[in-house]
């Protein structure tokens, strides 16, 4: 699947990138990694700002490559993180452990599930390295 494919099939929708409404995405998504540092708090506040970094950093990459999810419809949360395929060229072995984070994401918000130190841990991880990978293809990227 492409992005033009998910255009077509009306899961996105173009948007024109934008320079500064991606960096201000991606400085949210900075914030959020270090607030879920912020060990005086719930694991499950952490867990919440690392995975909403880890969002933001999947809608940025999307606008970079012209295009925002359809928020119209169901599914626009999983499809920006499913898209993290084609706009950070995230390997299987990656995709398997965000997805994991996201099932846990839901679980935690629709249950009340309890989220581990251990989880929290992994989501800093994965949004960090999100991060870094994602202001390195961007860069590449001229947006006005």
């Amino acid at each position: 699947m492409s992005l033009e494919n998910l255009l077509r099939i009306g899961q996105l929708k173009r948007h024109p990138p934008g320079a500064k409404e991606i960096e201000r995405l991606l400085g949210a998504a900075q914030r959020g990694i270090v607030d879920a540092r912020i060990k005086e708090v719930s694991a499950e506040t952490r867990f919440d700002a690392a995975y909403r970094a880890i969002m933001q950093i999947g809608l940025a990459a999307l606008m970079a490559n012209g295009y925002r999810p359809e928020t119209s419809r169901p599914g626009s949360h999983m499809m920006t993180i499913q898209a993290l395929t084609l706009t950070l060229d995230l390997n299987a072995k990656r995709m398997v452990v965000i997805d994991t984070l996201r099932r846990k994401r839901n679980l935690a918000d629709y249950t009340g599930e309890d989220v581990d130190d251990e989880s929290v841990a992994a989501c800093i991880k994965e949004a960090e390295q999100l991060l870094l990978r994602a202001r390195q293809r961007i860069e590449k990227i001229k947006l006005e």
